[in-house]
């Protein structure tokens, strides 16, 4: 089963820019799994959120040609809970991105207001230095997964730039 922490990308420009939302509600298990009387969304799901904002703002970024992978977690700090009712943004930023590898600085809102910043690392694990071998086919931005992706609104073919259709 594939988790997807986001709900629907509201901007993206293609190898520089991604912008996503997710409402958070009472209808989601894993909130009344830590506190049942007071529940709250995870950090380590938000991380989750930015880290898939990011991951398919890298991937697309070299045309899904690549396995991306999260690598790293830089910096993940939090000023606040997020509650249900309540809607995150994640702004991720790819400060670069190389044939190895892809750096990306991330602000996460919440109602508007900053609630915190995730800055994380990718591997394009293709190009990896390490020697070690990984399936052909793409498992990471499979078919399935892209076909999932043009329903959040991204065009995904190759020379679309991933830009929005017009609503």
């Amino acid at each position: 089963m594939r988790w997807i922490w986001i709900d629907r990308f509201v901007e993206f420009e293609s190898g520089r820019r991604a912008v996503a939302t997710k409402n958070v509600t009472l209808a989601e298990e894993h909130l009344h799994d830590q506190f049942p009387a007071y529940p709250i969304m995870p950090a380590s799901l938000i991380i989750e959120g930015m880290a898939q904002t990011a991951g398919i703002l890298v991937g697309e970024a070299r045309q899904f040609a690549e396995k991306v992978i999260l690598a790293k977690i830089r910096r993940a700090s939090f000023n606040g809970l997020v509650r249900p009712g309540q809607q995150l943004r994640y702004e991720a930023t790819i400060d670069t991105i190389t044939e190895q590898a892809a750096q990306i600085s991330g602000t996460v809102y919440c109602d508007g207001k900053e609630l915190g910043r995730i800055d994380l690392m990718f591997s394009h694990i293709d190009n990896n230095m390490s020697g070690l071998d990984f399936p052909e086919e793409n498992f990471v931005f499979t078919e399935d997964f892209k076909s999932l992706l043009r329903m959040y609104q991204i065009d995904v073919s190759p020379k679309a730039g991933g830009s929005p259709p017009d609503a």
